[in-house]
C-alpha cells in the first residue's frame, strides 16, 4: 500500500513539474526553429555515416564507381565481415592515462597508423580532388598515395601541400609512359613508389557495365597516350584498361623498376603466403596486403584474413601494411594486432571527400584516430607497439580447454 502511495506522489510531481516548466512551450518553439531530426541526419558520427552522404549527393554512376565490387560482390561484403568475427582481448589496470598513436612507416613519422589508399578520380566527388584529400592528409600528419589514375597531377598534389605523398603505379605496355611517371613522382618530392600487382586486367564490375561508365579524365597521362581518355565520349573502362595495362608483368620485371628509381618500392596486392616471400626476395621494401577493394577477383580473401599469413611469410624483413574493409579504430587495432604497421582507407576518404570536400575527409581520418585511441585505452595498450597478437582472437585460434 505505502509503495502504490509513494507512486501516485511521484506521478502527480511529475505531471506538476512539466505543467509549470519552461520546457513544456519547446517542442512548438524547436519545431520553428529547429528540425532535430534533419539536424541529427546531417551530421555524420562514424564513417559509415558518409556512405549515405556520398550516396545522396552524387549521380549514381560515380557513387557505383566508388561503392561497387566485382560480380556478386561477395568479397566486398567479407572484407567488412571478417573484421567482426575478430574479437578484441582487453587488459586492464593499465596506466593509459596518455595514449600514442603516433608510429613510423619507411622512415616517416605518422600521427596515427591510418594511411590514405591510392584512389581514382576524386574529380567525380569534389571539385578540387586529390588536392583537396592531400590538404586533409597533411592537417592529419599522414601519408597520402597518388593514384596514377587520379584526375588532378602529380605536379598540382605535390605543390597543393607539404603532406608525406607516395605515388602509385601500374607497369604498361608502353615502359616509358611508366618510367616517366615514377620520373615525375621522383621530381616532385614523392618518397616511395606503390607497384600495384593485381591487375593484369580489369575485373569485372557490374556496376559500372550496366552505367555504361566511361574511363574518368588521368591528369597525369595527359599527352602520353594515344586513348583519348579526356574526350566527351570517353573509352569504357574495361577497354582502357586492358589496352594500356601489361598482362605479361612477371616477378623479374621488378628489377627493372628498381633500376630506374632510387625510390622506396612497395607492392600493393599480396594476398597469399607464397606471394609475400617472392616479394621479400625480389627486394621490394614493403607489402600492402589489398584485394584492390574487392573490384578485381570476386571470392579473394578478405585482407584481413590472410594478414596473418602474409606476416609470417615475410618474417620481419619489410613493413606490412593492410588495405580492404577498414571501417573502425577497432578494424585498425585489429590489424595491428595480427602483424599490420600500418592501414590504408580507400572508399571512406571518398565518401568523406563527396559529403564534404576538404573537411569531410579530415573528419572521417580524424573519426579513425579517435575511435583507435579509445580502443587502445580499453584495451590496456598507452602506444602503437603495446598492441599484440594477444590483444585478439581470430575464428582460427583455438578455444581454451575447459576440461
Amino acid at each position: 500500500m505505502l509503495h502504490a502511495f509513494i507512486s501516485k506522489i511521484s506521478v502527480v510531481n511529475n505531471l506538476n513539474f512539466l505543467t509549470h516548466s519552461p520546457l513544456k512551450a519547446a517542442p512548438s518553439s524547436l519545431g520553428q526553429n529547429y528540425n532535430i531530426k534533419d539536424k541529427m541526419s546531417s551530421e555524420p558520427v562514424n564513417v559509415n555515416d558518409f556512405k549515405e552522404l556520398a550516396r545522396l549527393k552524387l549521380p549514381k554512376m560515380y557513387y557505383d564507381f566508388y561503392a561497387g565490387g566485382a560480380e556478386d560482390e561477395h568479397t566486398l561484403r567479407e572484407n567488412i565481415q571478417a573484421f567482426c568475427r575478430i574479437m578484441i582481448q582487453p587488459r586492464v589496470l593499465v596506466d593509459v592515462s596518455q595514449i600514442d598513436m603516433s608510429t613510423t612507416i619507411l622512415g616517416h613519422r605518422i600521427s596515427a597508423p591510418i594511411l590514405v589508399a591510392p584512389t581514382a578520380a576524386h574529380k567525380l566527388a569534389f571539385h578540387e580532388g586529390e588536392q583537396a584529400t592531400a590538404r586533409a592528409a597533411a592537417a592529419a600528419k599522414t601519408i597520402m598515395i597518388l593514384s596514377y589514375s587520379s584526375t588532378c597531377s602529380i605536379e598540382e598534389v605535390a605543390s597543393s601541400c607539404n603532406a608525406v605523398r607516395f605515388f602509385q603505379l601500374y607497369i604498361f605496355k608502353r615502359r616509358d609512359i611508366s618510367a616517366l611517371l615514377v620520373q615525375r613522382a621522383e621530381r616532385f618530392g614523392y618518397k616511395a613508389i606503390v607497384l600495384t600487382a593485381d591487375t593484369p586486367r580489369l575485373g569485372r564490375r557490374e556496376a559500372d557495365i550496366k552505367n555504361k561508365m566511361i574511363a574518368p579524365p588521368v591528369k597525369n597521362l595527359e599527352g602520353l597516350i594515344s586513348i583519348d581518355v579526356n574526350s566527351d565520349q570517353g573509352s569504357k573502362l574495361e577497354t582502357y584498361a586492358n589496352e594500356m595495362l601489361d598482362a605479361s608483368l612477371r616477378w623479374e620485371d621488378i628489377s627493372w623498376l628498381r633500376s630506374i628509381t632510387s625510390l622506396p618500392i612497395l607492392i600493393k596486392g599480396i594476398l597469399t603466403h607464397e606471394d609475400a616471400t617472392k616479394a621479400v626476395e625480389a627486394g621490394v621494401d614493403g607489402i600492402i596486403v589489398s584485394n584492390h577493394g574487392a573490384r578485381q577477383l570476386d571470392f579473394a580473401p578478405a585482407t584481413i584474413s590472410v594478414l596473418e599469413e602474409v606476416v609470417h611469410a615475410v618474417k620481419g624483413k619489410i613493413p606490412v601494411l593492410l588495405d580492404g574493409g577498414v571501417r573502425r579504430g577497432t578494424d585498425v587495432f585489429k590489424a595491428l594486432a595480427l602483424g599490420a604497421q600500418a592501414v590504408l582507407i580507400g572508399r571512406p576518404v571518398l565518401f568523406g571527400l563527396a559529403a564534404k570536400g576538404e573537411g569531410g575527409v579530415r573528419t572521417v581520418l580524424e573519426m579513425l584516430k579517435n575511435e583507435l585511441e579509445i580502443s587502445m585505452a580499453l584495451s590496456g595498450c598507452p602506444c602503437i607497439k603495446d598492441i599484440t597478437r594477444s590483444h585478439v582472437r581470430t575464428p582460427y585460434d583455438k578455444l581454451p580447454s575447459m576440461l
